[in-house]
């Protein structure tokens, strides 16, 4: 499968954030690998990545995505996409959250999306959650499109930030 949960940093991970936040959020900066160690070493916080096929090198974006490379005699695909999901206990009972959903502009068509939401709700009711959430810009709609095919629906809630 190409999804994998991801336990342990790497330089190509490192790589990969480099890559994939931009494309996330403009304010956010890619993590360093002590960064990326500190945040694999959490409790309940699971990341998941997609590898692909890298596009042909006559797609305009490809030149930038990572190409192939080989541990042991494997051939590994490069990672193309992430998202990151989120376990909790409040008294309620265990909730998840999925956050940092995203794929490579230029990997975008290969179901990436839809198999890393797949994985993390597998992982999610395997540790016993009541319920899945996440949230999306109205803007992304392809976005909202695969949340909805995957079962999620709309709440009528207001979603509040504190910028302290």
């Amino acid at each position: 499968m190409p999804v994998e949960l991801v336990e342990d940093a790497s330089p190509e991970l490192e790589a990969a954030f480099a890559t994939l936040i931009p494309q996330l959020s403009r304010s956010s900066s890619p993590m360093n690998i002590e960064q990326l160690e500190d945040f694999l070493a959490q409790d309940n916080i699971y990341l998941f990545v997609y590898r692909g096929e890298k596009p042909s090198e006559a797609h305009d974006d490809a030149r930038n995505l990572p190409a192939e490379s080989k541990r042991g005699d494997a051939v590994v695909k490069p990672i193309l996409g992430m998202l990151t999901l989120v376990t909790f206990e409040i008294p309620t009972g265990w909730r998840a959250w999925i956050e940092d959903v995203v794929v490579d502009e230029a990997a975008r068509g290969q179901g990436a999306g839809q198999q890393l939401v797949e994985a993390a709700i597998d992982l999610a009711q395997k540790k016993g959650v009541k319920s899945v959430d996440l949230t999306s810009r109205p803007s992304r709609e392809a976005a909202n499109r695969l949340y909805q095919r995957a079962g999620f629906t709309q709440r009528e809630t207001n979603v509040y930030r504190y910028n302290g």
